[in-house]
């Protein structure tokens, strides 16, 4: 018999996109909603790049919400070539969580990031001195190497050598995408961890390009073959402590979603833990979501697991075709498709 509900501890996002400005009011929400807490990635324009400017965006994001229940911004700072051992002590002193390497040209808004990682040895020395993660987006910029193999060359190229150069550093593995970043993960050191999004674990590049080209679901790192898909569930799944939660939620208002050059990134965040619900149903791990979406992630960042619940009910609804998205509307995964489950808050 299928299980009808389900109560979990709170989960966290350790990735997620709220951009700048009004529209941030409309997809914070979202968020706060569901998760306790959430890792802000750092890629506005101007980007993130020092401890004073990821306090004041959290300031922006939490008069935004307007004191929304129980909801925790984390901060993070975009990593540059010029960042410096002193900006990373002063990040850590003002409890920013972890610094995000882009490399320069990768994804969306990063033409700012590092185009030479092993000349910030200094800047990730601190890092290790002072526990702060590096957040990883895993891709080379070669534009020989074919978009589809960028991670898997990103770990031999880069990941391994700067782990072994650092070996104090704490690293996660941003959204991984193949069966290669997989096992990588699983076999490496305790202070190296994944996060994982829904799209990865329920789409293949099929639902980029088959019967049409869909705008909603292109991110980057992109949707690769159904073997790294099955991989990633095997994973979530699994019950290993180094993979967890991270949406990857990246709005894009429909103007830039739906264009002739569209942006990367797609919106998860009001369905993001129903869908978590149908990969580990599917998979027959319900029984192992709560590890991945609400201890993992807290246990590697150091930090306590939430206190309060919410409640995952098999109830079937229909995604809307958009949500608001400041003056304009964001096209979420699914628009306009049935979805299994539906998540409540557990009151105390």
């Amino acid at each position: 018999m299928s299980v009808m509900q389900i109560e979990l501890t709170r989960p966290d996002d350790w990735h997620l996109h709220l951009r700048d400005g009004a529209a941030i009011a409309d997809v914070a929400a979202a968020t706060a909603a569901v998760f306790g807490r959430a890792v802000v990635m750092p890629n506005l324009r101007p980007p993130v790049t020092t401890t004073a400017a990821a306090l004041a965006y959290r300031e922006r994001i939490l008069t935004a919400l307007g004191g929304a229940a129980g909801f925790e911004p984390l901060m993070t700072l975009y990593l540059t070539d010029r960042t410096t051992p002193g900006e990373v002590a002063a990040a850590a002193a003002a409890g920013i969580v972890g610094c995000k390497l882009y490399p320069a040209g990768a994804t969306t808004n990063s033409d700012d990031g590092v185009t030479d990682l092993e000349a910030l040895s200094r800047t990730l020395e601190a890092m290790e001195e002072h526990g702060l993660p590096l957040l990883v987006h895993g891709e080379v910029t070669d534009p020989e190497v074919d978009i589809f193999d960028r991670e898997a060359v990103f770990i031999e190229r880069v990941l391994a050598p700067v782990l072994g150069r650092h070996e104090g550093l704490r690293v996660v593995f941003e959204h991984v995408t193949t069966s290669e970043a997989v096992e990588f993960v699983a076999s490496a050191p305790a202070r190296v961890a994944a996060t994982i999004t829904p799209q990865h674990l329920l789409l293949n590049r099929n639902a980029i390009l088959a019967g049409g080209l869909r705008p909603q679901n292109y991110c980057l790192p992109v949707l690769k073959r159904e073997k790294h898909r099955r991989a990633l569930v095997a994973a979530a799944s699994g019950g290993d402590p180094s993979f967890f939660l991270g949406t990857d939620s990246a709005p894009h208002p429909r103007s830039a979603k739906e264009s002739r050059c569209g942006c990367a990134g797609c919106y998860s965040a009001p369905i993001a833990l129903a869908l978590y619900a149908e990969v580990f149903s599917s998979a027959g791990r319900l029984d192992r979501l709560e590890a991945f979406a609400s201890f993992h992630g807290a246990d590697f960042y150091r930090l306590p697991r939430n206190r309060d619940r919410v409640r995952l009910v098999r109830s079937p609804w229909r995604v809307p075709d958009a949500y608001p998205f400041g003056d304009d509307e964001v096209v979420p995964l699914r628009c306009g498709e049935e979805i299994g489950w539906r998540v409540e808050r557990v009151e105390p």
